[in-house]
């Protein structure tokens, strides 16, 4: 049977047309798993550089708990390497870092003052200022999901950390002391463990204050891809 010109050239075009429809659902098909692997991708890689990051601060809060300050009564930079972990990071990385640390010292790595470490150290008079630090970063972080990272925010979440950090902390070398030593009050306790450190705390706040504004924007968390 003879077939039309018209026929022919309506069944190429039916073929071609059909080509070129599968052609683009292929290429459609391929372009969209490359975009899903590369959103797979960008998101793993965000999700290691969060943890570098993380690691990289709770070295530094360990360093700055090694370096200790000459005063009438000494102090180290830990407090500072914690708040400004938090105001640098953000909360939730900021809180990552520090439990990294407590968990790094708490297996016997020497990252407290005076090179010590353990779990007899956190368990120990002055153990648990250092646990506190843990709950100043939660405190930060909540204050950061509900208001925001302005600098007025920030400022008061850091001194809010410090004072329950404070308080967690005296009551902890009260129950201790009165374990192991005797009773002791709280005015005492006070004038031991929180008194002399007002001052160089304060310094530390503001110093870590600085720096975050500074740095932050550096290494600001990346959203989620969508």
């Amino acid at each position: 049977m003879k077939l039309s010109m018209e026929e022919i050239l309506s069944t190429i075009n039916k073929d071609m047309v059909d080509n070129c429809k599968k052609h683009d659902y292929n290429g459609a098909k391929q372009r969209g798993w490359e975009e899903e692997a590369m959103k797979n991708e960008t998101a793993f890689g965000w999700r290691i550089r969060d943890m570098v990051y993380m690691a990289l601060f709770a070295v530094i809060i360990a360093v700055c708990a090694w370096i200790s300050v000459p005063a009438p009564v000494p102090f180290t930079m830990q407090t500072f390497g914690v708040f400004a972990a938090i105001g640098i990071l953000g909360g939730k990385r900021g809180t990552g870092a520090v439990l990294l640390y407590l968990l790094m010292g708490a297996v016997g790595l020497p990252v407290f003052s005076g090179f010590t470490g353990g779990v007899g150290r956190l368990m120990g008079t002055t153990g648990g200022y250092i646990v506190g630090f843990l709950f100043s970063a939660l405190l930060m972080w909540g204050m950061e999901k509900l208001w925001g990272t302005e600098p007025a925010v920030q400022l008061l979440s850091m001194v809010l950390g410090l004072l329950v950090c404070y308080a967690f902390g005296t009551m902890w070398f009260m129950a201790v002391y009165a374990r192991t030593t005797g009773e002791i009050g709280l005015w005492t306790a006070l004038l031991w463990c929180v008194i002399p450190y007002l001052i160089p705390d304060g310094l530390k706040i503001a110093l870590a204050m600085v720096l975050s504004r500074r740095l932050r924007p550096f290494v600001k968390e990346r959203k989620k891809a969508e």
